[in-house]
């Protein structure tokens, strides 16, 4: 479809795509909006983030009653409005002039929100509302009450809420991430103090250290985490609500096991920082996306990269895993060696798809989940949206998986500091624009300052300037020459000399870690390449969600747009409707056997 751009041509935004399992098309008719429409070039700095719940049967409610009029809702932020709209799927046509509840805020934004989908039912919702101020909103759409306010008076925490999410299988407590760097959780039925809370040290790891609130009564918030260095971007529960992984500004993902706060893994962006996160829905993979304009792939069981997804030319804002198209073997019909244990397995995971009640004690879940399914994936489908307006959608596939880790570098050799001066070494040709993927490209021979010096067993070392050599850190293909990625360490407002120092670690950090299992070189990790790369908006993407009728995704022009699944069958197996615990193993495979989907390169 050609649509007028900005500068008065016309750019062509795609209304379909193709896949595997058939034609995605774009519904106008279900597009979600401000009522006024909301024009183009007036979008805000706040991301537009969508939720959604599916509302619970009441308790109170009789055989003979009538059945509530949405059984779906969908909120979402646009500037500093809060909408919460019933959801009828891709089908039918939502009245945007009639919302569940609209909310306008003064002298703050929403960012971000979460419903309680263990005690959400017809009758009510409850909602939390993160703000750009550090406050946190407990709201009711559906009785349009307001519950609690926590951190009215910034007490706890003034910096922006970045994240929030309740925390599995709990009715009443919550976990809020700040722009700070810091994580609170919070217990709704208790009061936050009037007066700057003081904490005392609980547990301390590597990078991360776990505070309680010192306090005669207990009190708002039970814990606080400080994780990493600058701002926790994101984090997300696994599946088995057991491990929680955070993404932050210094490029680290880090996965806890929340129960007894123990450091259990992760990894570092091949340079800035990590902006989202997302697990595989069996537990076994993250997907992470940020600033190198990369998705990187972290396997759990053998805490590595096991790939890396090339697609993007700008920054990675959300990922997200499909699981309605994530293909299995079916015990049932395709696969003679499946054992009942495998099967039984196969349909605990299936009761807790979307659509199935949440378990009601988060401690309850069994950790086999994680590892009961070791062969059984065929292939994982997520997708990703970034700055750069595109869609993105892979396939991990098991051709990728199940490539042997590759040699990484375990040490780094450090000049002396009495090493005596050697002669200078001839200066290597310039490769800026060189491209390998092997290291990251230098900024050219003028920019950076190389030296050697010998030890005192006569071992020589070169020596060369890494803040030079990573600052303007890039891929080098020729292909995406033109876009420059900008190292990106800091924000704006922080105090300029800190900001250097920050950097000088950060830039110490990277070289460290550069060429390990932390953060592997490009061509140590497998290349992942997109099944589809699609510019579908004008603004950057800022939302992206998987339901079982269609894909939602959301821009800073503030739309959420719809795009339905295909209808049709792909060899005898429909796809739109199906879990990914129900599919087959014929709807991943070519016809000569091999897995279709993700390229390794």
């Amino acid at each position: 479809m050609a649509t007028q751009s900005e500068g008065g041509g016309k750019e062509d935004l795609k209304t379909q795509f193709i896949t595997r399992e058939g034609t995605y098309k774009l519904v106008t008719s279900s597009e979600y909006s401000r009522p006024s429409r909301q024009s183009y070039g007036q979008q805000g700095n706040m991301p537009v983030k969508v939720s959604f719940v599916t509302l619970n049967d009441s308790p109170n409610l009789n055989p003979g009653d009538k059945s509530p009029e949405f059984k779906t809702l969908i909120v979402y932020n646009l500037l500093k409005e809060l909408y919460c709209m019933p959801y009828h799927g891709s089908k039918k046509v939502c009245d945007m002039n009639k919302p569940v509840d609209k909310r306008v805020y003064k002298g703050t934004s929403p960012t971000c929100h979460d419903f309680n989908k263990l005690t959400s039912t017809s009758e009510c919702a409850y909602l939390l509302v993160g703000f750009s101020a550090g406050q946190v909103q407990l709201i009711d759409p559906i009785r349009k009450e307001t519950s609690k306010l926590f951190n009215e008076e910034r007490l706890i925490d003034k910096s922006k809420v970045t994240c929030l999410k309740w925390i599995p299988g709990s009715p009443n407590q919550f976990l809020v991430g700040h722009s700070s760097g810091q994580m609170y959780v919070y217990n709704e039925d208790l009061p936050c103090g009037t007066t700057p809370p003081h904490y005392q040290l609980f547990k301390q790891g590597d990078n991360f250290a776990v505070y309680t609130c010192k306090t005669k009564t207990t009190r708002n918030p039970l814990y606080r985490w400080i994780v990493g260095d600058g701002t926790i971007h994101e984090f997300a529960f696994s599946p088995c609500s057991r491990y929680l992984a955070t993404v932050s500004q210094d490029g680290y993902l880090r996965v806890f096991n929340y129960d007894t706060m123990d450091y259990v893994g992760g990894m570092r962006s091949y340079f800035g920082g990590l902006l989202c996160i997302a697990w595989s829905p069996d537990g076994k993979f993250i997907v992470v996306g940020g600033e190198d304009d990369l998705v990187s792939v972290w396997s759990f069981a053998e805490r590595r990269v096991v790939a890396r997804g090339h697609g993007h030319k700008s920054w990675v804002s959300v990922v997200a895993f499909d699981e309605y198209t994530t293909t299995v073997n079916n015990c049932d019909q395709y696969d003679n060696s499946c054992s009942e244990e495998d099967i039984t397995l196969l349909n605990r995971w299936e009761s807790r798809l979307p659509n199935s009640s949440p378990p009601s004690n988060r401690n309850s879940a069994d950790s086999s989940l994680l590892r009961g399914l070791p062969s059984k994936i065929v292939s994982y489908r997520f997708g990703s949206v970034g700055h750069d307006t595109q869609l993105c959608l892979w396939d991990l596939t098991e051709d990728i998986i199940r490539q042997p880790p590759a040699r990484t570098r375990t040490s780094t050799l450090y000049p002396q500091p009495n090493a005596t001066p050697a002669p200078p070494a001839p200066s290597p040709p310039n490769k800026c624009n060189s491209t390998s993927n092997s290291t990251p490209n230098c900024v050219g021979k003028d920019a950076s300052s190389t030296t050697t010096t010998t030890t005192p067993d006569g071992t020589a070392i070169v020596s060369t300037s890494i803040t030079h050599k990573f600052a303007s850190l890039t891929l080098g293909d020729k292909k995406d020459k033109e876009h420059k990625r900008h190292f990106s360490l800091t924000h704006k407002g922080t105090n300029k000399t800190n900001s250097i120092n920050a950097s000088s670690r950060s830039l110490d950090e990277c070289y460290k870690t550069y060429g390990t299992s932390l953060c592997p070189r490009l061509e140590d990790a497998p290349k992942l390449e997109p099944l589809v790369c699609k510019k579908i908006v004008h603004e950057r993407l800022t939302a992206l969600t998987f339901r079982e009728d269609c894909i939602v995704t959301g821009c800073q022009e503030g739309y959420i747009l719809l795009w339905a699944r295909p209808s049709n069958t792909v060899q005898g197996v429909t796809q739109t409707s199906l879990p990914f615990t129900q599919q087959a193993t014929a709807v991943s495979m070519a016809p000569n056997g091999s897995p279709l989907g993700g390229t390794v390169v």
